[in-house]
């Protein structure tokens, strides 16, 4: 009887998490569809306020979802991280005519280093050429679907999705990297080709939501 009771109880127990699990189901941006959302502002770690539509350029726009935290992008003792590329894919969009834009929405870690306020301190610290904006309720990673800080998606200059996923194949080591897939992508679209690969498997932390 004892241990009957005990499953019930775990069953109860399991049910009862099962009913508070709420939150909606984030969408599946698919290559070629059009991402909403390009016109809410977001407050940069420079004290601008930035759309999407504001820094869109002639051929599309470079969203990144990341973060101060992951050690995906600011590395630790067994890897380099992808930050130390940030600035590089900036000239790399600039030359192609390609806006660019670092967007924080880990909202559960705001009192855990990822507020407003250590945006601006990390973005300082690490020069970064792009804007770096607050997207404060994670509406922005919704919309897209961004799952992992980093997350990479590509848009044309009509907001359709033409790349997304990683930045290369290596994390650990830019000196070991064999697949450049964002910046062949940035390159191409810049000429106004087809991307030979348009979505590779993203490596990161997951987007603290809450």
């Amino acid at each position: 009887m004892k241990n009957y009771i005990q499953k019930i109880f775990t069953i109860i127990s399991i049910l009862g998490l099962i009913s508070f699990s709420t939150s909606p189901k984030i969408k599946n941006l698919k290559i070629g569809e059009k991402v909403s959302l390009t016109s809410i502002k977001m407050k940069a770690a420079t004290g601008q306020d930035f759309s999407l539509e504001d820094l869109v350029l002639e051929n599309g726009m470079l969203v990144i979802f990341s973060c101060n935290t992951c050690p995906f992008v600011i590395g630790n003792n067994d890897m380099e991280g992808w930050q130390g590329r940030y600035n590089e894919i900036y000239d790399v969009c600039k030359k192609n005519r390609i806006g660019m834009v670092l967007v924080n929405s880990n909202k559960a870690k705001r009192d855990m280093g990822d507020s407003f306020t250590d945006m601006q301190v990390h973005s300082t610290k690490n020069n970064y050429d792009a804007p770096y904006v607050l997207d404060k309720n994670h509406q922005l990673a919704d919309a897209f679907g961004a799952s992992t800080t980093p997350h990479v998606f590509l848009l044309n200059n009509q907001f359709q999705l033409i790349y997304k996923g990683a930045i290369d194949d290596n994390v650990s080591s830019k000196a070991g990297v064999k697949e450049n897939w964002l910046t062949d992508a940035l390159e191409s679209a810049g000429k106004k080709e087809l991307i030979a690969i348009a979505e590779t498997r993203n490596s990161g932390c997951s987007i603290k939501r809450k």
